[in-house]
């Protein structure tokens, strides 16, 4: 939009809802407008983290079927994260639990 678009919408507005609710409608477009950004931020990320994961059992597959031998260097990357993140996830809970317990 341009400035005399908004202009022209400003002024409606203020004509339509008056003085006294603009306020409040502008704080209820905002948040409307805020939630709308986060909520598609968080989709984004989502997106991003499930592509990754594809892209990861992808290589892994590919990395099966030669037999892990031979691996071109993305696939060797991709088996390295995969196996960092197994070993992350089986890592006992009761040493994380220790080191986040508080000191007395």
């Amino acid at each position: 939009m341009g400035f005399w678009e908004l202009v022209v919408v400003a002024v409606v507005a203020l004509l339509v809802l008056g003085p006294e609710r603009l306020p409040g409608a502008i704080r209820s477009a905002n948040k409307v407008v805020r939630n709308l950004k986060q909520f598609g931020q968080q989709m984004q990320a989502e997106l991003s983290a499930d592509l990754r994961a594809h892209d990861l059992h992808q290589k892994l597959k590919d990395a099966e079927a030669k037999g892990l031998l031979n691996l071109t260097e993305s696939e060797q990357a991709a088996l390295a994260e995969l196996k960092q993140a197994a070993s992350d996830v089986t890592t006992p809970l009761s040493s994380n639990e220790k080191q986040h317990e508080p000191k007395h």
